[in-house]
């Protein structure tokens, strides 16, 4: 990882625009106090591009708690994002995805830990034996962040995140999560802060060496649910966006 660097605002640019990048208007939105355009919204262009929204702004629909029915109630919405506010359950999508681009924003309170999880299935007893995380975290307040394998955009403790990225507490970070066959990409406020392919001999050697190693079906599914870790603080998403790829 240590030809990760960040990047210049061209240069993001010009690496988001094969993805047709609801991203960059995310952080837009995240950095301008105005907002450039409606939150949990998209525009015609998004549209056009197949871009549609996991979240409204207005309701939970489309999630569940994971092995659950229904929402769990430490899951609300509040001012237009969704919110862990008290002890709950991890949530998913009611919908499973193969191929696809995520976009969010994430807001993390002090001393706070979550996660964003692709992929994954309830053939197991946690969330995480299946399904891959990228780390949503308080790097300064939590123990996590003093390692870069658990820290802010890594592959939890797999691939780690370079340092210098992440946004502090209370300030909304944005992602771009893309999962197409083998190739997985991290994008954390416009960097690119990790990239592997699942299933090749790097990847497999980690999984062999980590906490995964016994758990048949981590990393593993072709297809599964987008996840948000409850992990016992505050956390909110919001602008929850979503491109199927081919």
């Amino acid at each position: 990882m240590n030809h990760l660097t960040a990047m210049s605002l061209l240069g993001v640019c010009l690496a988001g625009a094969s993805l047709a990048a609801p991203g960059a208007a995310a952080a837009q939105q995240a950095g301008s106090a105005g907002g450039a355009a409606p939150l949990n919204t998209l525009t015609p262009e998004e549209r056009a591009a197949g871009w549609r929204l996991l979240f409204d702004g207005k309701t939970t629909a489309g999630w569940r708690g994971w092995k659950m029915d229904s929402m769990p109630s430490g899951w609300q919405v509040v001012d237009g994002t969704l919110k862990r506010v008290k002890p709950a359950a991890d949530i998913i999508t009611k919908e499973k995805f193969r191929n696809f681009e995520l976009s969010l924003e994430w807001n993390i309170a002090k001393n706070g830990n979550s996660g964003i999880f692709y992929r994954a299935s309830e053939d197991d007893n946690a969330i995480y034996w299946s399904a891959p995380e990228m780390q949503v975290l308080d790097d300064v307040g939590h123990p996590d962040g003093q390692s870069r394998l658990t820290a802010a955009g890594a592959d939890y403790g797999l691939y780690p995140s370079p340092a210098g990225v992440v946004k502090p507490a209370g300030q909304w970070n944005q992602v771009r999560l893309v999962v197409n066959g083998k190739h997985v990409e991290h994008w954390l406020n416009g960097v690119k802060v990790v990239e592997y392919e699942l299933s090749s001999p790097d990847w497999e050697a980690k999984v062999k060496a980590s906490k995964f190693a016994s758990h048949t079906h981590y990393g593993r599914n072709a297809e599964g649910y987008i996840g948000l870790q409850e992990h016992e603080y505050p956390v909110s998403f919001r602008n929850i966006k979503i491109r199927v790829l081919p």
